[in-house]
């Protein structure tokens, strides 16, 4: 088979900080050296919801570029952790206002591969599958990688 480098190819990543995407983004960058794609780590950012106030925001809560900063920052560190400062392949951080399955769905399109977790940082720890993963499995406009492990 002939090696593959310098590809076109883009790979999709959901990265919200736990293990599990944390894992996935290892498996990702695995198959971007392989196959010469490059890999964009997706984070999802949204404006904190605060049940019971009427209308108001606590001060700076509202700084969309502080809110796009803040998951930009936490991308990266997660991107830092799992794959090192000079990974195999070229890894790019994207911020994406919205919910992260609605982010990842738009970013899956014209990528070749979406990989995601199984469960992120959602509060239902029992679920195998976690509505992320499941959301996307369902609407992505590419190929879909669920990366379960047994850590």
């Amino acid at each position: 088979m002939a090696e593959q480098r310098g590809g076109t190819g883009r790979i999709v990543v959901g990265v919200d900080g736990s293990e599990p995407s944390k894992r996935a983004l290892r498996w990702a960058v695995r198959q971007a050296e392989l196959t010469g794609a490059a890999v964009e780590a997706v984070i999802a950012w949204e404006y904190p919801t605060f049940h019971g106030a009427r209308g108001w925001f606590p001060p700076g809560s509202t700084d969309e570029a502080e809110l796009e900063g803040k998951a930009r920052r936490e991308a990266a560190k997660a991107v830092q952790e799992a794959v090192g400062p000079r990974p195999p392949a070229e890894v790019r951080v994207a911020t994406r206002h919205g919910s992260p399955s609605g982010a990842l769905i738009d970013a899956s399109r014209g990528a070749d591969l979406l990989v995601v977790g199984s469960r992120g940082l959602g509060g239902f720890s029992g679920m195998l599958l976690g509505s992320v993963a499941q959301h996307c499995t369902r609407h992505a406009a590419c190929p879909v990688l669920v990366f379960r492990d047994g850590g």
